[in-house]
């Protein structure tokens, strides 16, 4: 059985990252915009994974999983504080539409 070749991955891991990307510029709707930004924190997830694959030192083995892991915390705060925001902006503006955020600068 033949191991799945770096590049393979890296590819894969710059698509997501691409899609993610042009789902944050080309979407209005906040939550399909944190929905894309997630595609583009697990694609650097992939690479990071990818590259501790195929180190032969053990702690650059692990200091990959270790960046994998602060990526998550990461974007679960982002995740709380994104759709926190949002129902905010719900609440006072009965929409969610991303042109009427820019409104709110005081």
């Amino acid at each position: 059985m033949e191991a799945v070749p770096l590049n393979a991955y890296l590819v894969l891991s710059a698509f997501l990252f691409t899609m993610g990307a042009i789902g944050v510029v080309v979407k209005r709707n906040p939550i399909v915009m944190f929905m894309c930004i997630e595609l583009m924190l697990n694609a650097a997830n992939l690479a990071f994974v990818a590259f501790a694959r195929y180190q032969t030192d053990l702690l650059a083995q692990v200091s990959g999983h270790i960046f994998v892991l602060f990526v998550f915390g990461v974007a679960a705060a982002e995740v709380a504080v994104g759709l926190g925001i949002i129902v905010v902006i719900f609440r006072l503006r009965e929409s969610i539409d991303v042109d009427e955020v820019s409104l709110l600068r005081g």
